[in-house]
Parts: C-alpha cells; structure tokens; sequence
C-alpha cells in the first residue's frame, strides 16, 4: 500500500504535522521525514502543563535497523518485545538496556500483548490468526478463522487481566505475501476469545477500521480506534465479556495505543498523543520519524515509555508509571 499526505511537510513550532491522518495503515511504506526534521537531536512536546515527563526532553532512538516495527509489549520483569514485521521477527529490548533478537518467523507477527501466564500472544497476520508463544518459544494456535472463513487481519489485541479474555481488532490490509487480495468477511470488527474457546464472539460491527485497542488495569473499561473514521470509542467491559455503552471519547484515530496508572490513554499516529481519562488533550510527544505505530510502558519501573516507528524503536523517560 503507497501511504500519501495531502499537504507538504513541515514543523509546527517543534511538533511534526501530517494532514492526512485518515489514510489505511502504513505498513509497508512508511512515509518520508523531512531531512531538516530527522537531524533534530532536541524534539519537545507541545505542552509542558502535563507532569507526564519533564519539560523539554527528547525521545531518544533506541536503534534504527529495521523495516517497520510494531506491537510494543512488556513482560512481568520491564523487557519489552516488539516485533519488525515484514522481516518476520521478534526482538526483545532488555531492561539491561540490551537489544536482542528473541524470535525469527513469527507468522509475521504484528500486535502483541502478554497474559498473565508470561505467554505472548501475536496476531500473526501470514495466515491471520492468534497465536500463543511460550517464554520458550513455543507456537500455539489459539484462533485459525471465523467458522472456515479468514480473518481479515487480527491487527492488535488486548488481554483482560483478570479473565484472560483477548479482545482484538480486524481490519483488512493487503499484505504482499496472502494469495488472496480481498477479504473474506464483509466488514472490519472487534471480537473477544473467551479462554478455552475455539471461536471468537462479535463484540462491535460498527466501525470502519479498528484498529488500536487497549484496556483498563481493573478490566473495566475498553478503548478501540477506528483509524478510518478518525475516532476512538470508549466501551465498558460486562462481566460475561461484552461491551456495553460504547461512548466517542476523542475524535481521534490511532493505530497502536496503551494507558499510563493515571488512567491517561496515549495514541499514535501523529508522534503520540496523550489524553486525560476524561478526554482532555494533554501533550502530543513528536517523534522523528514518518508514522508512530505503537507504545507502550517499560523498563523494571515501568515508566519508559517505548515508541515504535516506522524503521525505528525509541525511548522517553516519564514521571508517570504504565498500567500494570
């Protein structure tokens, strides 16, 4: 897919703008950064009224080696594992400060999310599906298709923490490695695994194209962003799983997302953009490069948050700890 922008780059004081947010996934084909603003060694964000991190620090790039990375994730001990998805691979990024290359053919991993076992579960997009990888790498299959039908894509997911339930979007995005070049199903839904199941339940068909998803730390609360639409909704979680009293929380799309303990959910896209739980705008963080896909909280106090985008991965120390 070619991901295009309707207006010429340039900076916004220090923050990045691209015009055209509303635009599919842009995988494969990251966008061009202006040269000026990829040497920026010193790029702040927009408000310092937030006590989110201290005013005036830049992201620092953790490395810049791959061909897109997505799917931050982070384990009981702070290690972050995300994955370089059109290179097939899983990388670890230690709390030593170490980067090391966890697991190669990955079923093209793309979100990735731990359950309380220390299992990661993958949307492993080569042949859309769910998969469980074990701390020893074993692959599980938890989800292969929708009653003999393919998946769209699972894209992102999230596991409840207390019922282990995963919740995951599916969106449809042409990937060059399927045989087939359209979807299967008809629409692009939010759908929950309950543990032990073997299909999945439609939680919400009314979206465009979900995409980023994540939930609160008491199980209570679900977030999903329909990046066509340019929209994120607000859900609450029912005991039996479904989501009840979908509200529009901000008028904003995103592809990958995560909260802080505060309750504040950041969404990417544009650098990362961070909203109060109320849905109050509080600081977007700029990032030097064409598309931010994902963040997350790592780190043994969980409060560095790590950024994943385009070809590269970076960091930013915060005052603020990740939902944990």
């Amino acid at each position: 897919m070619k991901l295009t922008f309707k207006s010429t780059w340039g900076l916004l004081g220090t923050s990045l703008v691209i015009s055209s947010f509303l635009l599919l996934h842009p995988q494969y084909n990251p966008a061009q950064v202006p040269p000026a603003l990829l040497a920026s060694k010193t790029m702040h964000a927009d408000s310092v009224n937030h006590k989110l991190f201290a005013p005036g620090t830049p992201v620092e790039l953790i490395a810049k080696q791959f061909r897109f990375t997505e799917g931050p994730a982070t384990d009981k001990q702070g290690n972050v594992f995300f994955t370089d998805q059109p290179n097939d691979k899983i990388w670890k990024y230690g709390t030593d400060g170490k980067l090391t290359l966890f697991m190669d053919k990955t079923g093209r991993s793309n979100g990735l999310y731990f359950d309380k076992k220390g299992n990661l579960i993958s949307c492993a997009d080569e042949n859309n599906q769910l998969w469980s990888i074990s701390p020893a790498k074993k692959v599980t299959i938890l989800l292969k298709d929708l009653n003999g039908q393919k998946f769209n894509g699972p894209n992102d997911l999230w596991v409840h923490p207390k019922t282990g339930t995963i919740y995951f979007t599916d969106p449809f995005y042409p990937r060059d490695y399927w045989n087939h070049k359209t979807p299967e199903l008809a629409k692009q839904n939010v759908y929950y695994l309950p543990p032990g199941k073997s299909q999945p339940v439609l939680a919400d068909d009314n979206l465009e194209q979900p995409n980023g998803i994540i939930g609160s730390h008491d199980g209570k609360t679900l977030f999903v962003a329909d990046i066509k639409a340019n929209k994120t909704y607000k859900y609450q979680i029912a005991p039996d799983g479904t989501l009840t009293n979908r509200q529009l929380f901000v008028e904003q799309g995103s592809d990958g997302m995560t909260m802080d303990s505060q309750g504040n959910v950041y969404l990417t896209g544009k650098g990362v953009t961070v909203y109060s739980p109320a849905g109050e705008k509080l600081v977007n963080i700029p990032v030097p490069a064409g598309w931010t896909a994902n963040v997350t909280f790592g780190g043994k106090d969980r409060k560095m948050l790590f950024i994943t985008a385009s070809e590269g991965v970076y960091k930013l120390p915060m005052l603020v700890k990740g939902m944990q």
